[in-house]
Formats: C-alpha cells, structure tokens, sequence
C-alpha cells in the first residue's frame, strides 16, 4: 500500500478507536429496537416492527457478548456472540417477510445460527481464523441479502423507501464481504496492521451508520405503507373493493392524460335494473351481494384494458381509452349475459338481476369526462325505456336533434339482447 494512503488510514485509526466505537453501536442499537418496539406497540397490526426491534436488541447484546472478549471463555465471547448477531440478522429476514404478508419461516431463519454453532464445535474451524471470518461474512451476507430480496419481491407495492431498503441492505452485505480479505491481509502482513486497523475500523463505521439508517428507513417503510392505505381505502368503495367515485375520476384523470394520441374513448355507464325492488324483497344482504357479483364481473371483463368504479348506488361506470364501437359493445354485453347468468340464483333465492347499460364515444383520444357521462346517461336511459337488460349507444348530436323532435318510441338505441318484460 502506498505510504500516504497507509498515513490516511493511521489518521483515521487515531480518530476511530474499534472498542468506542462497538459502545456506542451498543448503546444505539438498543435506542433503535426500544424506538421500533415502541412505533409496534402504537399499532400492532405492524408486526414486523417487532421482529426489527428484536433484531436491533440481539445486536446490542452481541456487541455486548463481544467486549467481553478477553475477560470471558471464547465460547462466549465470540462463538455464542456471533451466533447472536447472526440470529438479528436473520431476524431482520423474518421481519422483512412479515412486512409483505409472507410466513416468518423462524426455523429456516435459524439455518445460518446453527451452522455456526456446529462448526464452533471443529477444532479446525476454532483455529483458523480466516476461515471463521469467512464463515461468519459470509452468514451475514446471505441474510441481508436475503431480506434485500423479500422487499424487491413485494416491489409491485409502490413504497419509495422500499427501493432505499433493498439498496442498504445489498450494499451493507457486499462491504461485509471485505472483512474477509482484510482480515486475511492483516494475518498475513503483520507490518500492515496499522492500515488494516484503519480499514477494519472504517468497516465498524459504516456497520454503525447502517443501523442507524436502516432502522428509520424501516420505520419510513412502516409509515408510508399505512398512508398508502388510508389513500387507497378513501379511493376504494368498501363493499364492491373497486374504486369509489373519488377513486374512478382520480383514475380517469390518469387515462385522460395519456389519452391524447388515442384514437376513441368509450365510457359506459351501468344501472341495474329494479335494484330497489331486490333490496325490498330480498334484504340488503342479497342487494349488497348483486352489487359485488356485477362489480368483480365488471372488473374481470374490464381487465387492465380500462377502469371500473362505483359511481354510486347501485349504478357503474368505466372508460375504455383505444375502444372501438364494436369492442365497446362486445365488452358490455359479456357483462350483461354473465350478470343474467351469475345473479338469476343468490344464496338460493331466484333474484334474476340484470343490468342496463348507456355507451358514450369520444372520436379522438382528448375526452370531457362530464360531457361523456351525460351522453352515456341519456343512451342509459334509452336502453331502460325499452325494456331493461339491454345496452344503447350514444347518437351524434345532430341525430339525437332530430330524433327529441319525434315520438319517444322511435329511439336510435342499439338493442342487443332480449327484452325484460319487467317495468
């Protein structure tokens, strides 16, 4: 090593002393797992801060076993002290897991423990001590990396401190990897021991700056998840789990906007036919469980091809940005036939639920919302003064003109479907 990078490294060696060093990571490590316990006892459906706070007290207690390094047995100094520090690490793996909804898996967590443990037992592993450099990096890597993967696994949740979470946790297991060479060179050059102190304690430097930053990205993570649910529930009708109609017009504010180089849009409003009459006859309950059956049938039919709210009551709509007349129609008339099919019997009782439906185009890709809602709902009403159970197209403005001047039984509504006697 050049002289003046061995000085660099002595000047530091002088600031860093590895023993203040592992105090204070004690001391803070046990701050951090109180103020994580104490975030999980404010809500405990917020499980997995738990298992982080008890990761950050098993730290503390290792740094704890390991100044005792001198003035206690070996096995307990650094054979069960490892053994401690590597079960936080793979409680940091359980938590993460946790955090998305997955099995903790403890006694896979415990893998890498046991594995040290039972090597601690070799006199040949005892008395090498690259090898148990190695070993133990090693551990502690395949954990962090390991919970860097179970948050990239839940990435479809869009958490911004998730990506800082997974960058952390990847790096602080790559730099682990360094104590191994290090550690190697200061064996095997004795001259350097001054530098590869100085290396060394850089590495206790930046394990310390790790937990600190880890936690409160965690704690970040923990935060902005139960945001992320308090906007999302006020965008989502709790019955039907589709979108409200806050949700819709946020979600249609996104299709307008991207909408500018389609070449139409539909939008098509949905009214089930005589739903006060199944509430009255049937009970709320069955009337709740037609409003889910035609929500979860629009929704799978709709797909991600375009969105689907509630706009309220027991009425729907949805845009179908890139639609054309025929695909428009072919979409709603699935809907219909599979509500006719899906709502004749509920809960064993014959309800026959159906469901009418006003289509609205805008020929270019630029629509106005409201102005498209008032076309589908006087096409709405068409199709429900023909007889229900049926869907009717919007007609150009000079059309409909022309048409308000003659009786209301010549209408311009495209009839698809068979006619529903009922009033």
């Amino acid at each position: 090593m050049p002289d003046n990078a061995a000085s660099a490294l002595s000047l530091i060696a002088m600031d860093l002393d590895v023993n203040t060093l592992f105090m204070v990571t004690m001391y803070i490590e046990i701050m951090l797992g109180l103020l994580l316990f104490f975030a999980w006892a404010q809500n405990f459906s917020k499980r997995a801060l738990a298992w982080w706070g008890s990761a950050h007290l098993l730290r503390a207690t290792s740094i704890m076993l390991l100044g005792l390094y001198g003035m206690a047995p070996d096995s307990l100094s650094i054979d069960l002290a490892n053994a401690v520090l590597f079960g936080s690490f793979a409680l940091t793996w359980c938590g993460a897991r946790v955090f998305d909804r997955r099995n903790p898996e403890p006694v896979v967590a415990l893998v890498g423990v046991a594995i040290w443990l039972l090597a601690c037992r070799l006199q040949a592993f005892t008395t090498t001590v690259e090898l148990r450099v190695l070993v133990g990096s090693g551990i502690v890597t395949a954990y962090t990396w390991a919970a860097a993967y179970e948050f990239w696994r839940g990435r479809d949740e869009a958490l911004v401190s998730r990506w800082p979470a997974i960058f952390m946790l990847f790096a602080h297991g790559a730099l682990f990897l360094l104590r191994t060479p290090i550690g190697s060179a200061a064996h095997v050059a004795p001259g350097n021991n001054l530098a590869m102190s100085g290396w060394l304690e850089l590495l206790s430097l930046e394990g310390l700056l790790f937990t600190i930053s880890i936690a409160f990205i965690l704690l970040a993570m923990a935060k902005e998840r139960t945001e992320y649910r308090h906007r999302a529930a006020a965008s989502t009708d709790p019955l039907t789990g589709i979108a409200n109609r806050r949700g819709f017009l946020e979600q249609t504010a996104v299709v307008q906007r991207s909408a500018a180089g389609a070449q139409a849009t539909a939008v098509l409003l949905f009214d089930l036919d005589n739903f006060k009459t199944i509430n009255d006859r049937y009970g709320h309950a069955v009337g709740d469980r037609t409003l889910k059956i035609f929500a979860d049938l629009a929704k799978a039919h709709i797909g991600e091809a375009g969105t689907v709210g509630r706009w309220g009551g027991d009425e729907f709509v949805a845009v179908l940005p890139n639609t054309n007349r025929e695909i428009a129609a072919t979409v709603a008339e699935r809907i219909r036939i599979a509500l006719e099919h899906e709502a004749a019997d509920i809960d064993g009782r014959v309800v026959g639920a159906t469901v009418s439906t006003g289509i609205a185009f805008s020929n270019h890709g630029a629509f106005e919302l409201p102005l498209m809602l008032l076309k589908a709902d006087q096409a709405l009403y068409r199709a429900k003064a023909d007889g229900r159970n049926r869907l009717a197209i919007s007609v150009p403005e000079a059309v409909m003109a022309a048409d308000e001047k003659q009786p209301p039984s010549a209408t311009n509504s495209v009839r698809i479907g068979r006619r529903n006697a009922a009033a």
